[in-house]
């Protein structure tokens, strides 16, 4: 291996980041044969980047309006980039969500709608249903955050609770063609629940997005349990609104896993991925991933040393203590305690977005020596983690991964090097 295990794990997130975006992946995907106008919406912390890359390689007349996180803007000429809140919901995505509605108001047949949708739209897209009020979807969206629930779980209520979201976008913009080009952000690269699917039709039902909200002990306002007693919900899948949407894929965890591992190999170090969908308790995670690199270093099993083990999915953090959490570095820290100190092993976590959490930091990086330096430090590893204060911990150390908005989003990225 001719890097350090830092460099290299570092280039591998480098990679991953790069394989998916925007610039690469949405220009191939354009529309064809479009007779009417062609308006862009979109919402997502790469729809701006999104956007940027339909301007710059669409050489007709083309409108519309994309919402995305603050700090991830990108320059567009023709397409209106609003900034909003992420992950809890303010007014700015509530207006970006009107004028993307207005937007798509009164199309033809002969008119297309260019929908660019990423990680991170279910907070931005954000038109409450019947009477719910803004303030009401906040703190229920706070609540779920805070519960554990995976991701499949909180965007069942999400779409649930909206005028926009499981496919209210697309219906909106009949009997319009929609595309929706989609970077997927979740596990098993699910196109519903993609930002909530917002051009995609749902086949659960309000009962279940109440179950939801009972299992996690969620309190519904009044307005939130009338909603969901009224019969009123999202498109189903055959609704005729949605017969002329197309959904697509166009970048996902695994092509950002293939090319980590590509860098691995080309430094000398064997690739095993490990899956593109892990879900979880973070720390729990961690654990499982310690035992199978302690097993490569006391076994050279399944694989020997060097090698990398490699993986991507959302894991999940059910908050206790009131530290500055984020997933990433919740599973760092728990990797690094589950690891206790072994030699030779070294691991990288972050989110692809560079957001962990609500942390502008994309994650951290932690060695052999992660541990005794922090209790050198005068920290307490344990307590930390039990408070969910990773970042706190891996700042004091300088092992924080800072990026900046990367204007994409194709999840977690994890990788534990044993060497």
């Amino acid at each position: 291996m001719d890097r350090t295990p830092r460099d290299l794990l570092t280039a591998m997130f480098e990679a991953a980041v790069a394989a998916a975006d925007p610039m690469l992946c949405v220009p191939q995907q354009l529309p064809r044969d479009v007779k009417g106008r062609l308006v862009v919406v979109g919402a997502g912390k790469a729809s701006a980047r999104m956007a940027q890359a339909v301007e710059r390689h669409w050489d007709g007349p083309l409108e519309g309006v994309v919402v995305t996180r603050y700090g991830h803007a990108a320059p567009c000429e023709r397409i209106r980039i609003i900034e909003a809140a992420h992950p809890v919901p303010d007014e700015a995505g509530a207006q970006a969500t009107r004028d993307i509605l207005a937007a798509v108001e009164g199309l033809t047949e002969d008119d297309t709608v260019l929908a660019l949708i990423s990680g991170g739209g279910s907070a931005l897209l954000t038109a409450p249903a019947g009477g719910i009020t803004l303030e009401e979807k906040r703190a229920i969206n706070t609540a779920l955050l805070r519960s554990g629930a995976h991701i499949g779980e909180m965007n069942t209520v999400r779409k649930h609770l909206s005028r926009v979201k499981g496919g209210g976008l697309a219906a909106a913009a009949h009997p319009a063609r929609v595309l929706a080009l989609m970077i997927s952000d979740v596990p098993g690269d699910d196109p519903a629940t993609i930002a909530s699917g917002p051009t995609v039709g749902t086949d659960t039902g309000p009962a279940d997005a109440r179950a939801l909200l009972e299992r996690y002990g969620i309190d519904m306002p009044p307005s939130v349990a009338a909603y969901l007693a009224s019969g009123e919900r999202p498109p189903f899948d055959d609704d005729v609104r949605l017969s002329r949407t197309e959904n697509r894929i166009i970048a996902a965890p695994q092509i950002s896993l293939e090319a980590a591992a590509a860098v691995a190999m080309a430094a000398g170090v064997t690739p095993i991925i490990l899956g593109d969908a892990i879900e979880g308790e973070a720390r729990e995670v961690a654990r499982v991933h310690a035992g199978i690199a302690a097993q490569v270093r006391r076994h050279d099993q399944p694989f020997p040393a060097p090698c990398v083990l490699i993986s991507g999915g959302e894991t999940t953090v059910t908050v206790r203590g009131e530290g500055r959490g984020g997933r990433n570095v919740e599973f760092a820290l728990g990797l690094a305690l589950a690891l206790e100190e072994a030699a030779g092993i070294h691991a990288i976590a972050c989110d692809t977005d560079g957001v962990d959490g609500a942390e502008e930091v994309a994650g951290a990086v932690l060695g052999p020596d992660t541990l005794s330096r922090a209790l050198a430090a005068g920290m307490d590893p344990r307590a930390m983690l039990d408070n969910n204060d990773g970042h706190s911990f891996f700042e004091a150390l300088g092992d924080s991964i800072v990026t900046g908005p990367t204007l994409t989003n194709v999840n977690d990225f994890r990788a534990v090097l044993v060497v």
